[in-house]
């Protein structure tokens, strides 16, 4: 696990320049650093050591030094692929997982991207051609960002490397802002950087002549088969297994993040590390540490846990966005952030139970009650008026049933968050900021792509497009490189992934519980109250804080400064705060929606200004 940044383009001082850009994201490589600098060119890493401590680092060369590369990230079949390359020929000259990316590049081109096993973000500069090839692994668990600037074409891990180089032109995209209220993430491939563009998942992206193209080589393609339950059950927990076995591979030690949920007890009690980790509230309805207790003291593990303090969230939570990039609402990242804190003081690489919601089907989204069943046998003449008249009344108690069980999925299903409706974000909004794409427009080209599959498909789908790639692993990795620490997510992997298409819908949601076959599965690992009890995912009590003084306080002293005033309407912001401050109304998303955009663009565009030390936290009460 590392990072890299670079850009293309004539630049005075070359040196210093790539040397302040790496230095923004050392928390991602603070063992090592290595650079390439020729020409036009400059490729600048940072080194967190797995795999290959002595000799594993990097820009990686060619044979003939023609190639040059650097890669973030690990690649699981590399034994295989290094024998492979070896047999045509090819020498290595390091230990490292990822060289077998630079050498396969030599082999095969562009395809070697089809072959590798793992989480990966590259870049491959070919010097003789002046081309460069960057990849990202097919279901976008390692970061890559770019975009073109005053003749300079930017390349990085993190967007945040960019910002010292002289050719950078900080502006911030006005579209972005309305489709975030709706989604609490940056959900366009053009982020909150006007001009900076995230690598979509499963692609790779060729720049030469002062022109970018991207390819896509891979997409999800859920195909059912008749197949027995049990046949299937043992080939998923066989696969899973395998890919757990397959992520722990290290140099350094390894330890595993423990909810109550049945996905990472999987992981854990499969790979039985020596030690697991855990954060929670005092309140026990936010709260996970108990569960995760008993399960290790069942698998004989230690758990490490820890109770988090409300203030050191708040006064953490600037230096939070700061390392996310664009700001990204879900509460979750606040113990992921404290979470990985914790396991780094043990472990360098910890595994954990991402994508096994969106693979298996496990989002309660995804279902439907007995009722709502019921509902749907009614004529659809009789339910899809009543759901379009739904969806254009204020909230209130039905509406939501009316619209899902009326409508087409295509029609509200946005993914497991849906923060604030389109006409509620416009209106909030000052009119500069109303003219982002829609969300109709964002979801579509997805739901296009399986137009002839079962609802249940579609959702899992757009979430692995857009809510996984965009949410779940983009915190996973901010917040874990935050803290140099490495996260493997061994659901996500390509042979899990081939069993998982495979499985009929009625296996992965029935009558009695969602991720059925997945569930069965983890039983031969787990005991029963594990394998059957329902997660609550590191949640975070932000209602209950919005409602306290000294917290309510820090957040209207955003809402009604001059940035706020500058994007929102403050009286409609202030009255959602203030009724939710007096218990007139539950908007605690839609406070921390705001309130976390208004604390991003403060670090980003005024702070940034100021600072001296760049990674330093700045206190989010700061301001007056």
């Amino acid at each position: 696990m590392c990072g890299f940044t670079g850009f293309i383009g004539e630049t005075a001082n070359t040196e210093a320049v790539l040397a302040n850009m790496m230095n923004r994201i050392i928390h991602r490589g603070p063992d090592s650093s290595g650079e390439f600098i020729e020409g036009e060119a400059a490729l600048g890493f940072r080194r967190l050591s797995i795999i290959g401590l002595e000799t594993g680092g990097q820009p990686f060369y060619s044979e003939n030094n023609n190639l040059v590369a650097m890669a973030n990230g690990e690649i699981y079949n590399f034994i295989e692929l290094r024998r492979e390359l070896k047999s045509k020929g090819h020498v290595f000259n390091t230990d490292s997982d990822c060289e077998v990316i630079l050498h396969g590049y030599e082999e095969y081109g562009e395809a070697i991207v089809s072959k590798l096993r793992g989480m990966f973000a590259f870049v491959i500069w070919d010097r003789n051609n002046k081309k460069l090839v960057a990849g990202r692994d097919m279901f976008g668990i390692k970061p890559l960002y770019y975009g073109k600037m005053n003749d300079t074409f930017f390349f990085g891990s993190e967007i945040k490397s960019f910002l010292p180089h002289p050719n950078f032109q900080k502006e911030f995209n006005q579209d972005a802002l309305l489709p975030y209220l709706s989604f609490q993430y940056s959900v366009l491939e053009e982020t909150f950087f006007k001009g900076i563009f995230k690598l979509p998942a499963a692609h790779y992206l060729v720049y030469e002549k002062g022109e970018a193209r991207l390819q896509k080589y891979w997409a999800p393609d859920f195909q059912p088969k008749n197949r027995k339950l049990e046949q299937l059950v043992n080939e998923i927990d066989d696969t899973i297994q395998e890919s757990i076995l397959s992520h722990r591979i290290s140099d350094v030690k390894v330890g595993s993040f423990l909810s109550s949920g049945v996905d990472s007890s999987y992981v854990a009690s499969v790979l039985k590390p020596d030690k697991t980790f855990t954060v929670g509230f005092s309140d026990q309805n936010f709260s996970e540490i108990d569960n995760a207790k008993m399960l290790s003291a069942e698998l004989e593990i230690q758990n490490k846990h820890a109770i988090l303090d409300p203030d050191a969230c708040f006064t953490q939570f600037e230096a939070i966005q700061y390392q996310m990039d664009e700001p990204h609402a879900d509460p979750s990242i606040v113990p992921l952030y404290f979470l990985a804190e914790l396991a780094k003081k043990d472990v360098t690489v910890i595994l954990s139970g991402e994508g096994a919601d969106e693979m298996f089907g496990g989002y309660e989204a995804y279902d439907m009650t007995s009722l709502m069943k019921k509902y749907r046998k009614l004529p659809g003449f009789v339910r899809t008026p009543a759901g379009r008249l739904a969806s254009k009344l204020p909230d209130m108690r039905g509406k939501q049933f009316l619209m899902h069980a009326g409508l087409p999925v295509e029609e509200w299903f946005i993914g497991q968050a849906n923060i604030f409706r389109e006409a509620e974000a416009k209106y909030l909004v000052k009119e500069p900021y109303r003219h982002g794409p829609s969300v109709r427009e964002i979801v579509a080209p997805y739901y296009e792509q399986v137009k002839d599959q079962d609802d249940l498909t579609k959702k899992q789908f757009l979430d692995m497009n857009l809510w996984l790639v965009g949410d779940i692993l983009l915190k996973a990795d901010k917040m874990s490189m935050a803290h140099s620490l490495e996260v493997r997510v061994p659901f996500l992997d390509k042979k899990v992934m081939a069993i998982a298409e495979q499985v009929p819908a009625k296996y992965r949601i029935n009558k009695n519980e969602t991720k059925h076959a997945m569930r069965l599965a983890a039983r031969k690992a787990l005991p029963e109250a594990s394998a059957a009890r329902k997660k609550i995912g590191f949640p975070v009590p932000i209602r209950n804080w919005i409602r306290e003084e000294r917290f309510y306080r820090q957040i209207k002293a955003y809402f009604t400064n001059a940035d706020a005033a500058s994007f929102f309407n403050v009286e409609e912001i202030m009255s959602l705060l203030n009724e939710h401050y007096e218990g007139k109304a539950n908007n605690g998303r839609k406070i921390w929606t705001i309130f976390t955009f208004l604390v991003w663009y403060n670090r980003y565009f005024n702070l940034e200004e100021q600072a001296v030390a760049y990674d330093e936290p700045v206190l989010v009460g700061a301001m007056n």
